[in-house]
């Protein structure tokens, strides 16, 4: 019989590899809580329309990487391919944006696009995000891209950098794509098939598409920043004054205007140098009216949206400090039960303690530590248990003392 595997563009994850993501899920909630984000978690799939309606109908995510599919009711569901629109329906959905304060969440997990796998980036690939709700203040946006570019600082992601840009709003954005329109016909033959249909039907996304000829093209088109309406204007003005406050080093990229139709006013995207052509590490922004869309209140938001897998290129060069380990050996079954006692005393006080059950000598078991990469063995034989002490080997140094049993707890706090 064939082997079954792994579905294309996705991975399975086990030691040592997951010690690093769960040395970045831990650093994201500890940073994070400072910012008094709490943590909410999502289904992993969704009805269709939260994303149609969320997302946007034109956009490449609807249109071609979603994984969508009927359950056995017929209704259609579709596997999260991000999760700002999830939060939103949460909130909406239990009452939070009434209920609680501040409304900052914070999420962790996978999200699901068809997409061709490449490296930092498969079908299931893993994000973290935050979001901001009921905070439409220009220094809060700054707050977001402070915090994002801060972290990626602490756990020292190197050659970053932040680029900002304003999309508008509804006052302002029509007239924009009016003559952004205009431009894409005048140059429509040389645009690609894809980004000649989106002339017509939403030309903002020509600026997504990754052909060399149409971002040539593209770039002198219209630029959205000098399309800005009074109010959007004075905002980014703001939200620049506030990053330079706040230290954070910036650029203004015209043409970023993220891959989602919800965003409003301020976008933006933290790119790194150390990741080679992959370089996109985290990109949000504002979006003042998918909470009304969604059927909530009229109630803006912010937040961004983290790729994990491009983070964790990025740890394979940093060295975490390794758990240090205790096998716990025994000379003969007799000794058995008070070798379990003695795993139970190291396991109470948090010490990561392993003992081979069914092992018939020390030698046997012994071979286990070093397949364990154990730090120290504790032995037992019948001297140590006549005598109540227990024999530390130090498995680097090959150095072998005898503790009592009461000295045990200090051993530890000096030790492990």
């Amino acid at each position: 019989m064939s082997k079954v595997n792994a579905p294309k563009g996705t991975g399975d994850l086990f030691s040592p590899q997951i010690e690093k993501w769960q040395y970045l899920e831990d650093k994201i909630r500890s940073y994070f809580s400072r910012f008094l984000y709490r943590e909410i978690r999502t289904p992993v799939f969704e009805h269709s329309e939260l994303f149609q309606r969320g997302i946007g109908s034109e956009t490449e995510v609807v249109q071609k990487e979603m994984y969508t599919f009927a359950d056995k009711a017929g209704r259609s569901l579709t596997l999260r391919p991000e999760n700002t629109a999830s939060v939103v329906r949460a909130a909406i959905e239990h009452n939070l944006l009434n209920d609680m304060f501040p409304l900052r969440f914070l999420y962790i997990g996978p999200m699901f696009r068809y997409e061709k796998p490449q490296k930092g980036r498969q079908r299931q690939f893993h994000q973290f995000g935050i979001e901001v709700f009921a905070d439409g203040s220009p220094q809060v946006d700054a707050e977001v891209i402070y915090s994002a570019y801060n972290f990626l600082k602490e756990i020292d992601l190197r050659s970053i950098s932040v680029e900002v840009n304003s999309v508008g709003c509804d006052v302002c954005r029509p007239g924009f794509l009016e003559q952004l329109q205009t431009a894409a016909r005048e140059k429509k033959d040389a645009l690609c098939v894809e980004c000649q249909r989106k002339t017509d039907t939403n030309p903002l996304r020509i600026f997504d598409c990754k052909n060399e000829k149409c971002i040539d093209t593209s770039n002198s088109f219209p630029k959205i920043t000098a399309h800005l309406c009074e109010e959007c204007a004075v905002h980014f003005d703001q939200v620049k004054a506030a990053l330079q406050i706040l230290q954070v080093e910036y650029k203004i990229n015209p043409r970023m205007v993220r891959g989602l139709d919800y965003y409003t006013k301020t976008t933006f995207e933290i790119i790194s140098g150390q990741l080679g052509a992959q370089n996109a590490v985290l990109g949000g922004g504002r979006y003042d009216n998918l909470i009304k869309d969604l059927g909530g209140p009229d109630m803006v938001g912010i937040g961004f949206a983290a790729g994990m897998e491009r983070i964790i290129l990025h740890l394979q060069e940093v060295e975490l400090e390794p758990r240090k380990k205790i096998l716990v050996a025994y000379q003969n079954p007799e000794i058995q039960d008070a070798a379990l006692g003695l795993c139970e005393t190291l396991w109470r006080s948090g010490v990561h303690a392993y003992m081979e059950y069914s092992a018939k000598n020390l030698k046997k078991q012994f071979k286990k530590g070093d397949k364990l990469s154990a730090n120290y063995t504790f032995i037992l034989g019948e001297e140590e248990a006549q005598n109540n002490t227990i024999s530390v080997k130090d498995m680097s140094s090959r150095e072998q003392i005898t503790i009592k049993q009461e000295e045990l707890a200090q051993w530890l706090k000096k030790n492990i």
